[in-house]
């Protein structure tokens, strides 16, 4: 066995643990919209908190495929712990690429170790999904920054060690002068300020929560007022990367369900094998779920490369995967409620769990509205006249 193999089929063992213990809760996190904490537990445990820590600092030194085939695995047991996973990543790539050394020599073994789960505040009351401004101005006393922020929603804010948050620069004379700042939990006051029942998503328990406290002033991450290019290069690809391998986990889990059911001896004395219509109907869900795979793989490649992604091919193609991703897993899924009917696919009880995963994925086009994404596409689309396609 090469010394690259053992590392590979550990880090499968320990997705594969992972995916069991958050298979095992999943049911009663969602009935109850609170946080996969066991789910959390095993993350920790296991040290796959520290997937994109670079072995420098104690970590597993993952890169982009390993964050997307973690996240869609443990997407297929439950979307909600998932994301919480992916964001987590995102939020770890951004201190690895932008923190000054103080701040990565500091976090980032923490993180590795599991005693670090990060929660992201790129929220702000008043400024709608608006991730480029922020009106909550951060201060300054001596070396420390004062930080007093009221976000609406944080994906696991109660439970977060630490969290990344954006304010408006110190001095900035626009609302786009955003910095980014680690906080430590023991740093700050954080209080819950509502409560969280939606309809999907459940278990992401993302809830509104007010930051207050100081942190030392290199906790900054990139320059201040330089959040644009820190989410051009990190924030936004691994965002929608990240969001389109749990979409397309959780729709593929429900996919292999739905076939596995049909192959074994019960569904074939209960549905007709050689029917046109639920062949075509399965043919029309895996190809929309190959046409996601197809354009999560080019991001991939895209992001990997290291090229300029402030480019508009970059942008447009970024932007169409998270649409897309969105829009097909969503729909891949209710076509399979249509296929199963009322028994098996609409009931809440059906082992297929395809009403779960309904209702999480229906959150997938809000999450940073494709709206917007298609706003910016469009603005994008009239810079190219001669409609260039890929990223190549």
């Amino acid at each position: 066995m090469t010394a690259l193999a053992e590392p590979l089929l550990l880090l499968d063992a320990i997705v594969e643990e992972v995916a069991a213990v958050t298979r095992e809760h999943a049911q009663a996190t969602d009935a109850a919209a609170a946080f996969p904490v066991a789910a959390l537990g095993a993350m920790r445990r296991t040290g796959l908190l520290g997937l994109l820590v670079p072995r420098s600092h104690g970590g597993r030194n993952g890169d982009l495929r390993d964050l997307v085939a973690v996240s869609e695995r443990i997407a297929r047991e439950d979307m909600s712990a998932a994301m919480i996973f992916a964001m987590h990543c995102q939020q770890v790539a951004a201190v690895v690429s932008h923190a000054g050394p103080a701040l990565r020599e500091s976090l980032l073994p923490r993180i590795a170790r599991g005693e670090v789960y990060l929660a992201s505040v790129t929220t702000e009351r008043g400024k709608g999904g608006h991730l480029l401004t922020s009106d909550s101005a951060l201060d300054t006393a001596g070396d420390r920054l004062v930080i007093d922020r009221d976000a609406p929603i944080v994906t696991g804010g109660e439970h977060a060690d630490g969290f990344l948050i954006t304010m408006r620069a110190p001095g900035a004379t626009s609302p786009t002068q955003v910095s980014l700042v680690y906080a430590d939990r023991a740093d700050l006051d954080v209080t819950t300020v509502g409560s969280w029942n939606p309809m999907g998503m459940r278990a992401s328990h993302s809830l509104p929560v007010r930051l207050t406290g100081t942190v030392p002033g290199h906790h900054v991450v990139g320059a201040h007022g330089g959040f644009h290019a820190l989410t051009v290069q990190v924030f936004a690809p691994l965002a929608h990367i990240g969001w389109s391998a749990c979409w397309l986990g959780a729709a593929k889990g429900a996919l292999s369900r739905v076939v596995t059911k049909l192959r074994s001896p019960a569904g074939r004395k209960s549905a007709d094998l050689g029917s046109e219509l639920l062949l075509s109907r399965l043919g029309r869900v895996r190809n929309r779920l190959e046409l996601v795979d197809a354009s999560l793989h080019q991001c991939i490649a895209l992001v990997s490369g290291g090229g300029d992604l402030s480019v508009p091919s970059a942008q447009l193609r970024l932007n169409a995967l998270k649409i897309e991703a969105a829009e097909q897993c969503f729909a891949a899924v209710n076509d399979l409620v249509e296929l199963t009917g009322l028994r098996d696919g609409y009931l809440r009880d059906s082992p297929l769990r395809l009403e779960r995963t309904l209702r999480d994925l229906r959150s997938a086009s809000l999450n940073y509205s494709n709206d917007r994404l298609l706003l910016a596409n469009g603005r994008l689309a009239l810079l190219d006249p001669e409609v260039h396609l890929g990223w190549a």
